[in-house]
């Protein structure tokens, strides 16, 4: 598939690092100019310096995505000098580990604002134009995680994920005579900065074994997904989420899958 996004303008929430910097890269190398949008500026002008070096188009905006003001400079400083948005995608999200009785209210409102409420401020800010665009598209990162299965320690960022895939469906509803689609992707596990502070090489190399592909995940994998998200191809795509998770969420037991596999 052949996407060219050549003279288009994406923003890219969280994308200093990890699945953001993916998506950016991705999105710049097919031809859009891309507004890297992170709270640390450091990783943020990383990620535009290797888009440059690779000849793509990359502009730095510092911003806290879980405060309102900063989502709309967001979008102001895009218009402002792009005087267009095509492509708005919310990556961004914070998941501190907490057992549901030890999260504190702080906690829980950081979790809110930055991976659900952030949302509808991005899509309400956006969308007057995103509306004067030919092919508008919102795109979110979602995760299993909620959604499909449940991991101990992540009830506030379960619970986030699940409410932005119920936002997916509405917003899809509500844009589509606007001719804007809205989509998400849910990836499983992923390889990333995150990831590695979670776990070991021994850690991520066991839960690659529970995985049917066999391997975790790349940042370029999600980022893959939602080039088609934003393309022409998709443009009849909307109101829909795709897993990417190599097949994690697929086995009935993990150990009758381990049992599978060694015995072939």
């Amino acid at each position: 598939m052949n996407v060219n996004l050549t003279g288009r303008v994406a923003i890219v929430t969280g994308s200093g690092q990890g699945i953001g910097a993916g998506i950016a890269q991705v999105f710049a190398d097919n031809g859009a100019h891309v507004i890297v949008a992170t709270r640390t500026a450091s990783s943020g002008e990383d990620t535009v310096k290797r888009i440059s070096e690779s000849g793509g188009s990359a502009c730095l905006h510092q911003c806290d995505i879980g405060q309102r003001a900063s989502v709309t400079r967001l979008i102001e400083h895009c218009i402002e000098r792009f005087g267009r948005l095509d492509i708005l995608i919310h990556n961004a999200a914070v998941y501190p580990m907490r057992a549901i009785e030890d999260l504190a209210d702080e906690e829980l409102d950081t979790t809110l604002n930055v991976n659900l409420k952030a949302a509808f401020w991005l899509a309400k800010d956006a969308l007057p134009y995103l509306r004067q665009s030919p092919c508008g598209r919102i795109i979110f990162t979602s995760s299993v995680t909620g959604p499909r299965v449940a991991m101990p320690e992540t009830a506030h960022y379960a619970a986030s994920k699940s409410g932005l895939n119920g936002f997916i469906r509405t917003a899809a509803i509500e844009f589509a005579r606007d001719n804007i689609t809205v989509n998400g992707v849910e990836p499983g596990y992923i390889l990333t900065p995150a990831m590695t502070a979670l776990t070991d090489d021994e850690g991520q190399a066991m839960m690659a074994g529970q995985i049917p592909a066999g391997k975790l995940g790349q940042a370029t994998d999600i980022a893959y997904a939602m080039l088609y998200l934003a393309s022409e191809q998709a443009s009849y795509v909307t109101g829909q989420t795709l897993v990417v998770d190599g097949g994690s969420t697929l086995p009935e037991s993990p150990v009758l899958l381990d049992a599978f596999y060694n015995a072939r």
